[in-house]
């Protein structure tokens, strides 16, 4: 059992902090994912589209994280029954499983984009394992959750927040591997650039819900109702990681 509520006026304080702290990022990712679908509608390139679907999923999961600090400043939570139809699709938006589930798609497309990028094989047991644990992951972030203010509610969305951090990983680390060497194989300034820009985004978005995790654990082991400095370290690396993005794909061909 938790000793504060999320329903408490502070509580409803540090949301509304955390609302306008996410609008700097939904600007951001905003502004880019334009940039990105300005970039494939000249070329219709392949690569760029998975790199715009990326973006848009992204996206998409940084807008219902914020709606969700929305929903709790304007007290919905209040009326809304728990166990209703409408609060099963409440909750999970309030609980960032929405925004896991659009991260979890994201990953996905990212290990298409490594592969492309990097002109590797799809390793057949790799890629078995990664669809595999993709389903699980999502599976979890989707379907197991308790809405209540209890510990079980913060440890459920803590495991949520681990298994994405390790799906997050199977992918970005190879992704970061493979940028160092081809920034080490390349001569040309630019691409130099682009790699190291590369890596950075895979390091960032890495980071993104290692800082996240951190937040649930020390909420479960603190008590308290998060927005820890991890919190808003997290949603550092996010802009990090989409400029990183755009910097090593984009940018060197523009």
């Amino acid at each position: 059992m938790l000793f504060y509520s999320v329903s408490g006026p502070y509580e409803r304080y540090l949301n509304l902090i955390g609302m306008i702290y996410e609008l700097s990022v939904i600007l951001v990712a905003f502004i880019l994912l334009i940039l990105v679908y300005l970039k494939y509608s000249k070329k219709r390139h392949k690569l760029t589209l998975y790199l715009l679907i990326i973006f848009i999923l992204y996206f998409i999961a940084v807008f219902f994280s914020w709606l969700s600090k929305v929903f709790v400043v304007l007290k919905l939570d209040l009326v809304v029954d728990e166990y209703s139809i409408l609060g099963i699709v409440y909750y999970r938006i309030a609980s960032f499983r929405i925004s896991e589930l659009m991260v979890c798609i994201a990953i996905f497309y990212s290990y298409i984009l490594k592969v492309r990028v990097f002109h590797d094989e799809f390793n057949k047991i790799h890629r078995y394992i990664v669809i595999i644990f993709g389903i699980i992951a999502s599976f979890y972030v989707l379907v197991i959750y308790d809405p209540g203010d209890t510990s079980l509610s913060v440890l459920l969305d803590a495991v949520a927040f681990l298994l994405v951090f390790i799906y997050m990983s199977m992918i970005y680390f190879p992704f970061m591997y493979r940028s160092i060497e081809a920034y080490n194989g390349v001569e040309e300034k630019e691409y130099k650039i682009a790699f190291l820009s590369l890596t950075v985004m895979s390091i960032s978005f890495m980071l993104i819900f290692l800082n996240f995790l951190i937040d649930r654990l020390l909420m479960l082991i603190l008590d308290i109702p998060g927005f820890t400095l991890f919190y808003f370290l997290a949603w550092g690396f996010a802009i990090i990681g989409m400029i990183g993005a755009y910097m090593g794909y984009i940018r060197p061909k523009s």
